[in-house]
Parts: structure tokens; sequence; C-alpha cells
């Protein structure tokens, strides 16, 4: 499959539900590649102080490497194409991939790349590394629970998570914004990014 290429499969089956959180990942080392159809990847932001604003990136690809024995060995890579961005308001899409914002054609994707990761808890993992935006890249931490494993119909080996972290979107140069009458401003810099993920264990 090419990168960012989203073509629906025979996986799009409903899948079992996953084991419980806080099962042993010894069996469950290994390389896992990111299933995008059935995963997001988006962000939240409040917008004129009164209410958030949600979106959702619609391609990327990415890759995990699991190591249930010692999580400190597990790594992760991940590759975002900027221009599927997706709030579910066109005019607003397209100023989000200008220069104002993102800048789109000019640095097309969104990368992480981790540095380090620990397991916190039986239900919680820890992951740090290089976030990059607008060519600008710095570190983050992402907290992520681990929703479990299953196998599906079609004999993939699957494992779930979910979390992430909350940044200044201006510490990656998305500094755009409005004064508002009564004071504040129009989108606030606090920025949640937020991962649903499922991977399938590579052959």
């Amino acid at each position: 499959m090419g990168l960012f290429n989203r073509t629906k499969t025979d996986d799009d089956a409903t899948t079992p539900a996953a084991a419980p959180a806080g099962q042993d990942l010894s069996a469950l080392t290994g390389d896992y590649t990111i299933d995008a159809t059935h995963s997001s990847i988006g962000f939240t932001v409040r917008h004129a102080m009164v209410t958030t604003v949600r979106g959702e990136f619609g391609e990327y690809e990415g890759k995990l490497h699991l190591d249930g024995a010692d999580p400190a060995r597990s790594t992760a890579e991940l590759a975002i194409k900027v221009a599927s961005i997706d709030t579910k308001q066109q005019q607003r899409d397209e100023h989000l991939r200008t220069g104002d914002f993102f800048e789109a054609e000019t640095h097309p994707e969104i990368t992480f790349r981790s540095t380090a990761a620990e397991r916190v808890d039986d239900e919680t993992y820890r992951m740090t590394g290089d976030l990059t935006i607008k060519g600008t890249t710095r570190p983050v931490t992402l907290d992520l629970a681990f929703n479990g494993s299953a196998t599906d119909p079609f004999g993939n080996l699957r494992v779930g998570f979910e979390g992430g972290t909350q940044i200044n979107r201006s510490d990656w140069g998305l500094t755009y914004n409005a004064a508002l009458e009564g004071g504040g401003v129009l989108i606030s810099d606090k920025a949640k990014l937020v991962l649903d993920i499922s991977a399938i264990k590579n052959a």
C-alpha cells in the first residue's frame, strides 16, 4: 500500500471487542502497521472562548514496534498529510491549509517519531517523541491507554491504543489569531491532540 492510501478492503468488517486493558503485552511483541481505516487522528481547540472546534486528518500512515517484555524499547512513527485536514467546514479547512496556519504546500506533512517509551501502570503507557509541524520540531509526550488486542475474522492480530496530549500551537509557529470585541481571542493557543489507533501486526 502506498503512502496515504486508504482504499477500503475486506478488513472493514466489524472486529471483535478488544481484550480488557491491563492485558499482558509479552505475547504481543513485534512490528505493527497503523490501520487508518479503523483509526482516527485529530485535534480540538477552543473557538471564540465559548465552543470547541474538532478536526481530523483523513490521510496518514504509521508504524509501531511493541516490546511487551521491555516497553521502553517500543517505538512509533507517524506521517500525516496536512492537506487532508477536515473540520466539517470547507472554508475553514481551506484557511487552515494556508500560510496563516499549516502552510500545506510548503510543509505537506506533520510527523511524529518517538524517542522514549515507558509503561506507567497496567493500563497506561507514555511515549515521548519529536513532533514536526510547519518545519518546526519540538518534543511532546503522549499518554496512551492500551485498549487490548484481538484477532479479527481475517486472521489479523490487532492492538488498540487511545490518548493524546495538549500543546501550545504557537510553539510550532501556528500563531494566527484575532481579538474579540469583549476581550480574549478567537482561537485558543492550547490545542489537544487526540489519537485512537488500531494497528495490525505485520506478517
